[in-house]
C-alpha cells in the first residue's frame, strides 16, 4: 500500500506527463503485472520448492526503480519504500558485503 501511495505521488507530481491517475490505476488493475500476477508467480515457485533452495539471490535491476527514486528526489518527495527496494536489489548483487564484515568485526 505504501509503495502504491508513493508511486502515485511521484506520478501525480510529474506534471510533464499529464497523467490520468485513474487510467493508470485501471491499466495496472487489468493489464499489468502489478495486479495479483506477482502472487500467482510466487505460488508457482513455492509449489516447486518451498525452501527456494535452487534460487540464486541476485535481483535484476531494470531501471524503473532507479528512475522513480531520482524523480522523487528531483520533485522533493519522500519515497522510502521504493528507495529501500532499489537498495535491496543492489545489495543482492554483493557477496558477503564489506559493510557487514566490518559491522561484525566492530561487534566482536
Amino acid at each position: 500500500m505504501q509503495a502504491y501511495a508513493e508511486g502515485f505521488s511521484i506520478l501525480k507530481a510529474k506534471h510533464d506527463f499529464y497523467l490520468d491517475l485513474y487510467q493508470v490505476a485501471n491499466i495496472w488493475r487489468y493489464s499489468s503485472v502489478v495486479r495479483s500476477k506477482l502472487l500467482d508467480l510466487s505460488a508457482i515457485v513455492l509449489a516447486e520448492d518451498q525452501d527456494l533452495s535452487g534460487i540464486e539471490v541476485w535481483v535484476q535491476v531494470s531501471g524503473e526503480g532507479r528512475w522513480m527514486v531520482f524523480e522523487a528526489i528531483d520533485l522533493d518527495l519522500a519515497a522510502q519504500v521504493i528507495t529501500a527496494a532499489l537498495q535491496r536489489r543492489l545489495r543482492s548483487r554483493e557477496e558477503q558485503p564489506f559493510s557487514d564484515r566490518l559491522l561484525t568485526a566492530m561487534r566482536n
